[in-house]
């Protein structure tokens, strides 16, 4: 393969020609050699942190990503940014941050490539929200570039059974209702979570890993391997490889994520019954290539894709598990062969879906978590897009293991988690209730919270069957149950959900895809001229700061113009 000049890459402003004599005395300060100063340079980020076990592993791996840089003739240049840990920032005021670190993380990583002049990426991710946010970094600079999942966690044994911090949450609202003791949530707790890793089920971090790869940003196979498996060390060690193959073919991001690509990202979400959080992901990444991509189009998709992944929290199993029977291309294939997958999408690979999957065989006789698309668990996605005056702009409902995908029932309004918390722990509630969180949204909380310590409680207590929870804010990807999130326009800009008072009668049918509020169309409008709009609860900083640009949920809660206003693009300086 012919090597690419370093004249025509971004790196020549820090490194080529006289004027660059300054610059290059840093390079010599860390030890670089003048061989390793002319060769491409190559941001290897991470979100490296001691924040939780998502992320301990990913210096490890980035060392591995290094190597291959190195023995590909590229120079690797580490560095990090932040992460929100979902699990610890859950069911308090720091889960107003999560959703906001997944713009800083895209912003930072942006701004570092910017500023230092690099010619390529790898990018590797441990908590929810890293995930999306460095895919949208690599969408916005489009310099080539590989994603790598750090991995999940390994299960955890509590009675002989497997168990994950799901059932940690879940506990909580056992202890709740005395049907555990203390001793016994403390006993769970310490055996719950026993390796590096992320959550180890189809939550939001698994189920944008398989969006990775699904999408052409990641190498094949490289998502389902456990964080403390060293073959993981491979997969990013070929990462590195890779990533200096693209820069010498500019083969480029936007080379490979297109419509085709998202669609086929949404199927996976779909039929393995993944995170609703990729309905708000998916339209941020279509934003960074100025496509039109929003709720609604996900919803569509997800509404004709089969539910062919057994998979937790609506299922049996998890990441561990299917890695153990081949990984991602697995489920791929299986779409493939169902026709429900474009084969003919680019990936880092420089091949397309269809070629990189050539070789993968599903044995459905072997194995019980990948169905057939002609024999799946459901005929219908696992993810539902919702409409209706309840929601003009939509919303979103897992259905992945309900047994009832219709629920009608009298609201029991909150103006905030915490409120609807106490209320649920203090057993403050009913069967029949629709217990509606509001002013949760991307404005209005600011930041979208995630609602599982809410849902695990009511589940914990033995009533996830019997309410219904609504809000504008988010649900984790561990939430089961009928809950519906990101419910469009949010109350903060005076959405319908604003309008709700206690006692009204609210429709929830996941197979029609309908949200109704049964109240007069004439008392809304009379209801919406008396309330009054609230002040945002923050004044400044970073908070206070998303709340000012953040748009919609509908077109994924994203804080700039993406690519449609784009006038010049990072790679083509």
């Amino acid at each position: 393969m012919n090597k690419i000049k370093k004249q025509h890459l971004p790196s020549r402003h820090v490194s080529v020609g006289p004027k660059s004599s300054p610059h290059r005395s840093y390079y010599y300060a860390m030890g670089m050699t003048e061989k390793e100063i002319y060769q491409p340079f190559v941001g290897i980020a991470t979100c490296w942190n001691e924040s939780a076990p998502c992320n301990i592993s990913l210096s490890r791996q980035a060392q591995s990503a290094k190597k291959g840089v190195k023995d590909n003739t590229g120079t690797p240049r580490e560095f990090t940014t932040i992460t929100v840990t979902d699990g610890i920032a859950m069911g308090h005021e720091g889960m107003k941050s999560s959703l906001v670190s997944r713009e800083i993380i895209a912003d930072s990583i942006e701004v570092s490539m910017r500023g230092h002049c690099y010619d390529g990426l790898v990018g590797i991710a441990g908590c929810d929200k890293s995930l999306p946010g460095i895919m949208m970094a690599m969408l916005r600079l489009n310099v080539p570039a590989v994603f790598l999942y750090g991995g999940s966690i390994l299960p955890g044994k509590h009675k002989n059974k497997e168990v994950t911090v799901q059932d940690v949450f879940e506990a909580v609202g056992e202890f709740d209702s005395n049907k555990i003791t203390e001793d016994e949530l403390c006993d769970l707790e310490k055996v719950a979570c026993p390796s590096a890793g992320s959550c180890g089920g189809q939550f939001t971090a698994n189920t944008m890993a398989c969006v990775a790869e699904a999408i052409g940003l990641a190498l094949p196979g490289s998502s389902s391997t456990p964080a403390p498996y060293e073959s993981r060390d491979k997969f990013a060690y070929d990462s590195g490889i890779k990533v200096m193959d693209l820069i010498n073919t500019q083969l480029k991001p936007r080379d490979i994520v297109n419509k085709k690509s998202l669609i086929n990202a949404a199927r996976i979400v779909a039929c393995s019954g993944g995170s609703t959080n990729a309905a708000l992901h998916l339209p941020a990444l279509a934003n960074e290539i100025g496509i039109d991509f929003d709720i609604m189009d996900v919803a569509k998709i997800f509404k004709e894709t089969p539910y062919i992944a057994d998979l937790k929290p609506g299922g049996k199993y998890l990441a561990k598990d299917l890695h153990d029977i081949g990984g991602v291309p697995i489920i791929m294939k299986s779409l493939l062969d169902g026709g429900f997958l474009d084969g003919s999408c680019l990936t880092v690979t420089g091949k397309t879906l269809k070629e990189n999957l050539s070789s993968v065989k599903v044995d459905f006789g072997s194995q019980k978590i990948i169905f057939s698309t002609k024999n799946p668990i459901s005929k219908t996605g696992g993810v539902v897009g919702l409409q209706g005056n309840l929601a003009p702009d939509g919303a979103i409902v897992k259905v992945a293991g309900l047994k009832s995908q219709k629920f009608v029932g009298k609201a029991r309004c909150f103006d905030c988690e915490e409120s609807a918390f106490d209320a649920v722990s203090n057993k403050q509630y009913e069967a029949g209730d629709v217990i509606v969180i509001r002013y949760e949204g991307p404005k209005g909380g600011p930041g979208m919270r995630e609602m599982l310590a809410t849902t695990a409680a009511i589940y914990g207590q033995g009533m996830g069957e019997k309410v219904a929870l609504i809000t504008d804010g988010r649900f984790s990807g561990a939430t089961r149950g009928l809950c519906v999130g990101h419910i469009s326009p949010e109350a903060m800009a005076l959405g319908p959900i604003a309008l709700i008072k206690n006692g009204d009668q609210i429709l929830i049918d996941a197979k029609e895809g309908i949200i109704t509020l049964k109240v007069d169309e004439k008392i809304l409008e009379a209801r919406k001229k008396s309330i009054q709009k609230r002040k945002n609860n923050f004044g400044s900083g970073a908070l206070w700061k998303f709340s000012q640009t953040v748009g919609s949920a509908r077109f994924g809660a994203v804080t700039h113009p993406g690519a449609k206003k784009e006038i010049k693009n990072y790679s083509d300086i």
